[in-house]
């Protein structure tokens, strides 16, 4: 077990090491594979859905950070459409993406019940604008179906990792990180962090 002297150094050594802190008081440390077994199990099978148009969407809760309103975006030039701008959010700028025009939907004014869901990815931290939140809810991997293969009627579904089966319902499951990289290069939004 490393020594509690200098523990900011240590800390910075073991996480070079692929392992993390944890419960410094104790001075016990612990793989991040160990690490990733002891997470809490009600954060695990748990999404949080929202609504683009008439479709309802998932997105894992361990990539959300938080939600908030539309808050003022700065535009930027030379981007995508898709990628409204930047915000403040409390000192930080993050860059925000409107799903409604990555998805190559019709553009519609944001209102109250339009939010910023606020997501990290990798080392990327960037806010989604949609439509609506409507709840967090449990999918167990049994009620998730892959997407299906369409590549012969030119159907790509390159954003989703799977379908949720919740009660009648359907919900569309993001893959988080290919919505910022598609074939293992970073997409524009990398480049406005």
């Amino acid at each position: 077990m490393p020594h509690t002297h200098g523990r900011a150094n240590s800390n910075v050594s073991q996480l070079q090491k692929g392992r993390c802190p944890v419960g410094a008081v104790r001075g016990v440390y612990m793989s991040i594979d160990e690490q990733w077994d002891n997470i809490d199990d009600s954060q695990q099978n748990r999404y949080l859905a929202f609504a683009l148009d008439e479709e309802d969407y998932g997105i894992d809760i361990r990539y959300v950070t938080e939600i908030i309103g539309v808050q003022p975006i700065t535009r930027l030039p030379e981007v995508p459409k898709y990628i409204k701008g930047i915000i403040n959010l409390r000192g930080k700028v993050v860059p925000v993406i409107d799903m409604r025009l990555k998805f190559h939907k019709e553009s519609v004014p944001y209102n109250d019940r339009t939010c910023v869901i606020v997501i990290e990815v990798q080392e990327l931290t960037a806010g989604l604008i949609v439509d609506s939140v409507t709840e967090v809810l449990t999918i167990e991997g049994f009620s998730i179906v892959p997407p299906p293969e369409h590549s012969s009627m030119g159907v790509q579904n390159k954003y989703i990792s799977g379908i949720g089966r919740v009660g009648n319902e359907i919900k569309l499951l993001l893959d988080c990180e290919k919505i910022f990289y598609e074939e293992g290069s970073p997409e524009e939004t990398r480049e406005v962090k």
